[in-house]
């Protein structure tokens, strides 16, 4: 009867070593899969082409704005700090937008009646492009928001900010780092 429990004991000691064991090896091919799909951005990098279409219907490629400085910010209705940095963002676009440098809001993944609703709302001037299947985002590897990319006319990654509130007067600096010279 001890030999039993011993024998027992022993089955279920191995049983979940051996679990921990296959656990670890799934994790690890997990991770190595996955780790060239999610390669993070860095100032100074070509920033990824996408084309995405506004809520006009209008499509917006990247590449189309080459010689101009863009301002990438990725963002949610439901985001606070997206919520409101945007009317410092529209009011500086207005400003900039003669001077080569183009906003493109990209909403993650919503439905064109909320995006629509916000923008009307709030009464945004630039262009708000929805990317539905998050594709952009994950060529971006965009995580949190609000994250705002500035693209120098040269199609290369100025600036990265994330998270927070910009205020106007940072979105204004931020302008005049990818205003073309």
């Amino acid at each position: 009867m001890a030999q039993a429990k011993k024998k027992q004991k022993r089955f279920i000691v191995r049983t979940i070593i051996l679990s921990i064991l296959i656990i670890a090896i799934v994790f690890t091919i997990y991770t190595n899969a996955t780790k060239e799909k999610f390669e993070v951005l860095a100032i100074g990098d070509t920033a990824p082409d996408f084309t995405l279409v506004d809520l006009d219907g209008n499509k917006h490629r990247l590449s189309d704005y080459k010689g101009q400085g863009v301002f990438l910010n990725f963002w949610g209705t439901w985001c606070k700090p997206c919520v409101k940095e945007m009317p410092a963002m529209d009011s500086q676009y207005e400003i900039y937008k003669d001077q080569g440098i183009q906003i493109l809001a990209i909403n993650i993944a919503q439905s064109d009646f909320e995006v629509q609703r916000f923008a009307n709302q709030y009464g945004l001037s630039f262009p708000i492009v929805i990317d539905k299947t998050r594709s952009v985002m994950e060529a971006y590897n965009i995580d949190p928001l609000p994250t705002t990319m500035l693209v120098n006319p040269e199609g290369k990654i100025e600036r990265i900010v994330i998270g927070g509130v910009m205020t106007e007067k940072d979105i204004a600096g931020f302008m005049e780092e990818i205003r073309p010279k």
